[in-house]
């Protein structure tokens, strides 16, 4: 299951409250410090992927653009990925590599799972108003497509996503 999104959506610190290590994945304050694909063996079958961030890390736009090509590259081509978890700051969802991703995911009907990170940083009116806001934008589209509120600081929507990564991360019997 791979991991996206913008630059300072958070991924880092999501990857560290899903698995409940601290430095997992490494945080930084500067945005766009994941330059590579990382892979996190959670056993001998199943792996956490943490990709570039992108749009607005401040790095040469050479650069941006290929941690575009290889995302790309990597959702369609990796035929051992069962979804990605696209990360969103509630604050400013849906950019337009964002829905880019998901049309991506979409054409590998991969399923995709949003978490609307920075729950925290918006009272619980607004940011309740931003996942129906949310939702109902991308149901038209793409009624597939699951959201929900997060926060790894104040660790809100993590059962939520434990539930989806426990779909996705099941093992066939037989295959372990």
């Amino acid at each position: 299951m791979a991991f996206a999104g913008r630059s300072n959506a958070g991924k880092s610190s999501a990857l560290n409250a899903l698995t409940g290590q601290r430095n997992l994945a490494r945080t930084s304050k500067t945005p766009g410090r994941t330059q590579l694909i990382n892979l996190f063996s959670l056993d001998e079958q199943r792996r956490l992927v943490d990709l570039p961030g992108y749009g607005f890390a401040k790095v040469p736009p050479a650069v941006k653009e290929q941690w575009v090509r290889s995302m790309e590259g990597y959702l369609r081509q990796r035929e051992s990925l069962v979804g990605l978890i696209l990360l969103m700051d509630v604050r400013h969802p849906l950019k337009d590599y964002d829905q880019q991703m998901i049309e991506w995911c979409q054409q590998a009907q991969m399923p995709v799972h949003v978490l609307l990170t920075k729950a925290d940083k918006l009272k619980f009116g607004p940011a309740s108003a931003t996942l129906q806001k949310v939702r109902a934008t991308l149901k038209k589209q793409y009624p597939e497509v699951t959201v929900q509120l997060f926060s790894a600081t104040a660790r809100t929507g993590l059962e939520e996503a434990w539930t989806q990564l426990d779909a996705w991360l099941q093992v066939a019997p037989g295959s372990a």
